[in-house]
């Protein structure tokens, strides 16, 4: 049987004596990382399934009419019909080995904070995901003849220089691009860098009371909506080239699974331009096969206790048409 990986919890920084960090004189306070923030489990589609490797969702296309010439036979008319297929990803787990021994010497209990840990890890990943995919949104073509694909809206460098009034004029375009393919005015909403987002803040017509009605302000630091767009800010909005892992890329450093992952290639993509992404909820899909859970065992014949947070699912693009880039690049 292969050795484990333990998560020795007497080492400082994950170096030097296995020991170090063990008590000297305990404050009653530990210092985890801080929760991120998930924002688009909410705000996109989900589907949960209970067997099965992908989930079909069916598109079909708008019927035309025309005026009636009396005498001449209704024959009916095609509407175009499609699907989009969301596959479930293999299995995403983040696993921690607590050593009974560790444990036993330790002076404040890590497994409640360890697994909230091995959670975040999971829905970190899961958000990127979905905000990746939505972006790919953005630039993939229609799903039916004759139906709307995709926008990225390209507005240089003014859109980071000059941030305030070129993001709010993207905005608008934004709203006009929705408008013009017939998107729902509901559920539209933007997601933000932090450094975008406050810039918006800082914006008179954002949150001025005489442009705005109230739309926020400079005590809270929070901005609602520009042109119907509600506005999320987001450390997960993908800015950089992010490629498809290979062999064990996409595991971190020092453990040694038996088996590398798949490579994701389908939530990869170059991303350096991207400043924003507007959407609705209908954009893109989850297919959830088995939801985010958590499982504990001592193991005799390692002397410790491994802990397992897990889940399967997919996500993939559904209607292209309700997503939009908004791009530093030129026009």
């Amino acid at each position: 049987m292969s050795n484990i990986t333990p998560s020795r919890l007497g080492l400082s920084n994950g170096t030097g004596s296995d020991d170090a960090l063990f008590l000297k004189q305990f404050s009653g306070e530990v210092m985890t990382s801080f929760a991120e923030v998930n924002v688009m489990m909410e705000r996109h589609y989900v589907r949960t399934i209970s067997h099965g490797k992908s989930s079909q969702f069916p598109a079909t296309w708008k019927a035309t009419s025309y005026y009636h010439v009396p005498g001449t036979e209704l024959n009916g008319q095609t509407i175009m019909h499609g699907e989009r297929v969301i596959t479930i990803d293999d299995l995403l787990v983040a696993p921690v080995f607590i050593s009974q021994i560790d444990e036993a010497k330790n002076h404040y209990d890590v497994r409640e904070i360890y697994t909230k840990e091995a959670g975040y890890a999971l829905s970190n990943t899961a958000d990127k995901n979905v905000l990746q995919t939505a972006v790919l949104a953005a630039r993939e073509s229609a799903t039916l003849t004759g139906a709307f694909g995709g926008s990225q809206l390209k507005a240089g460098q003014d859109i980071v220089t000059n941030a305030n009034s070129a993001l709010i004029n993207t905005l608008y375009a934004a709203a006009q691009t929705f408008d013009e393919k017939d998107v729902p005015e509901n559920d539209r909403f933007a997601v933000f860098k932090p450094a975008q987002y406050y810039k918006l803040v800082l914006d008179d017509k954002a949150i001025n009371r005489e442009f705005t009605q109230g739309n926020g302000d400079i005590r809270t630091g929070k901005v609602f909506d520009i042109a119907g767009i509600n506005i999320v800010k987001s450390n997960h909005l993908p800015t950089t080239n992010i490629t498809a892992p290979t062999g064990t890329a996409n595991v971190p450093s020092g453990v040694t699974p038996n088996v590398g992952p798949r490579p994701l290639g389908k939530y990869a993509g170059d991303f350096t331009n991207t400043v924003g992404l507007v959407m609705v909820p209908s954009a893109v899909g989850t297919v959830k096969l088995l939801d985010l859970a958590v499982e504990g065992e001592y193991q005799i014949n390692r002397q410790g206790t491994l802990i397992v947070a897990k889940y399967a699912m997919g996500h993939g693009i559904l209607r292209p048409e309700c997503a939009i880039e908004l791009s530093k690049a030129a026009a």
